[in-house]
């Protein structure tokens, strides 16, 4: 749980609201006492992160898709006209 004062929410609300989104909580407080106020949490957390090769073997890339890109798209690419 991460802890920031009144003035620091105020401040730093952007990255509060970044940690809120990541499914951390953030505990808002108040005074010299720092007396718990508020707390700050997601509606939906962002999901876990993906698993990594989860669509393997549902696609297909032919062998053509390593062959160099013919000039005129190659141009394209570099931002050398239309």
């Amino acid at each position: 749980m991460y802890t920031a004062t009144v003035f620091e929410a105020k401040t730093n609300f952007s990255e509060l609201l970044r940690r809120a989104q990541l499914g951390e909580e953030v505990l808002i407080t108040s005074g010299r006492a720092r007396k718990p106020v508020a707390r700050l949490v997601a509606i939906d957390p962002a999901p876990e992160s993906r698993r990594i090769g989860f669509m393997k073997g549902q696609g297909n890339a032919g062998p053509e898709f390593f062959d160099p890109l013919p000039e005129e798209e190659l141009r394209l690419w570099n931002g050398e006209g239309e």
